[in-house]
């Protein structure tokens, strides 16, 4: 159901309008931003979706649990028939976006028409094309970048990069590559789309980068007391000239109030001792291999801690996640614990609970009895995680988590990871049970666990801070307030 707005007596001085790409890992952030821009800032907000074609379900449970203060409508549907079955993920949400961009104009007049003055229109980081509505209608656009400045240092060094090359010459990120915090990334670390410059991703990335150089500023969902390097490295490029600025202003997260619950899953939890239990999840579209699937069973039966493990059935094509590939087509009766070893649930019945598909994960990281966290490395898990104090054992598997994997291990000491075998037949790295039982048993019982454990501590201590009146991430989000209302006053300002 679309949630209307309607402009009052008390109507807010200016409204903000946010546009999420498809997929609930962008759209819960952005949602958690408009609520912030109503409650803290007290501007009104639309949230502007897509006819997502990937998780409709999804994306109504998140705009069904923001607030009446925020306005929702979704874009009529577009046709992407015509574009070719192999081409890139990035290629089809470019389209998407594009193609919907008259749309967007219509929505937009219609608000500022009916709902009070335009302030901003805030797309996310898919979305860069419509920063040219923005211009139009002749207010700021601010890209929201739902995940971390890491991957915001990444794009801006290949946008730079590729300044003056030639129609068709792609230049290539150097091999390792230093970013923020004291991290050296080689190139299979990079985040997807940057490690092969040859690739049409690469050059789509490249052009998206482009764009983002009309925007007067990001919006980032992270913290600066979580980067720190890169957060002055960002203020340095902006004082430059050579990318826009970044204000971090996260993290968001999900109150597990809006969350849906899973009452079995939580009165287990509600039995075991505190500080005692690995969750394990991949988000909701990773997925492991059959083999890695057995050996992360045995891995865990081996280290003799309780887990709670949200399991999916497997990949059977080679695909690490979901979305868009047909690796999720599967029967609706299909059982993930089928794939399980045989025997694995009743020998460790009583300290594990494996469980199908779904949990509620800010509910079960939050949990007195969480002790730690095998993750995705994906970012809103990622800041779940901190902003609950667990500690991880980062397995990522696609888009930008390998290199957060390095950045949460190496920077900024909250996460441990497991180190995978290249193995001679079988077709990739595989995390054998033995690395999966040391790495649990080091962040449960060691002496790098307690390290870690202690600095997530610190972490959260911090995301708990930042937008408190004076927090970090509440004065970046203020600043950009300020310019906002500054300009809608000086726009109505009677000429001279």
């Amino acid at each position: 159901m679309e949630k209307p707005f309607t402009a009052t007596a008390a109507s807010p001085p200016g409204h903000v309008v946010l546009l999420a790409s498809p997929g609930a890992g962008h759209l819960i952030p952005l949602a958690e931003l408009a609520r912030r821009l109503v409650e803290h800032q007290g501007f009104a907000a639309t949230l502007v979706t897509f006819a997502d074609f990937a998780t409709p379900d999804a994306r109504s449970a998140v705009l069904f649990s923001l607030p009446a203060s925020v306005a929702t409508a979704t874009l009529p549907a577009v046709s992407l028939d015509d574009l070719p079955a192999d081409v890139c993920l990035e290629k089809v949400l470019f389209e998407l976006v594009q193609r919907s961009l008259p749309h967007l104009r219509v929505l937009m007049q219609s608000i500022g028409s009916t709902a009070g003055p335009l302030v901003a229109l805030v797309p996310d980081f898919f979305c860069p094309s419509a920063l040219s509505v923005a211009a139009e209608i002749g207010v700021p656009g601010y890209i929201f970048f739902p995940t971390n400045l890491a991957t915001l240092s990444v794009t801006s060094r290949a946008v730079q990069l590729n300044d003056g090359a030639a129609a068709g010459e792609r230049r290539a990120l150097s091999d390792p590559l230093e970013i923020p915090g004291g991290v050296s990334l080689r190139s299979a670390e990079l985040p997807e789309g940057f490690r092969d410059s040859t690739a049409p991703s690469y050059g789509q990335l490249v052009e998206t980068g482009r764009l983002y150089r009309r925007a007067a500023g990001f919006l980032v969902n992270t913290f600066y007391e979580l980067e720190p390097a890169a957060a002055e490295e960002s203020k340095i490029a902006a004082e430059n000239g050579t990318f826009p600025p970044a204000y971090p202003v996260g993290p968001f997260v999900r109150s597990s109030s809006d969350e849906a619950g899973e009452s079995a899953c939580l009165e287990w939890l509600d039995l075991q001792p505190a500080g005692s239990v690995v969750f394990i999840s991949f988000g909701s579209a990773g997925m492991l291999s059959v083999e890695q699937t057995r050996e992360l069973a045995a891995g865990l039966e081996m280290s003799g801690h309780r887990f709670l493990w949200v399991v999916r059935t497997p990949s059977l094509n080679g695909e690490s996640f979901a979305f868009g590939n047909g690796a999720d087509r599967r029967s609706n009766d299909d059982d993930p614990l089928a794939w399980l070893p045989d025997g694995f649930l009743e020998r460790t019945s009583g300290r594990g609970l494996a469980i199908a598909a779904w949990a509620p994960q800010v509910r079960v990281l939050s949990h007195p009895a969480t002790a730690a966290f095998v993750s995705h490395c994906g970012w809103n898990s990622t800041l779940e995680s901190v902003s609950a104090g667990v500690p991880m054992i980062a397995w990522p598997l696609h888009a930008e988590q390998k290199m957060n994997a390095i950045v949460l291990e190496e920077s900024v000491g909250v996460a441990l990871r497991p180190r995978a075998r290249e193995e001679d037949v079988g077709g990739g790295a595989v995390v054998r049970q033995q690395e999966v039982a040391a790495a649990v048993k080091e962040l449960m019982e060691g002496e790098k666990g307690r390290a870690v454990r202690r600095r997530v501590r610190d972490m959260e201590q911090a995301a708990a801070r930042v937008w408190s009146p004076e927090g970090s991430s509440r004065r970046a989000m203020e600043e950009v307030a300020v310019k906002w209302k500054a300009a809608l006053a000086s726009a109505a300002k009677p000429p001279k």
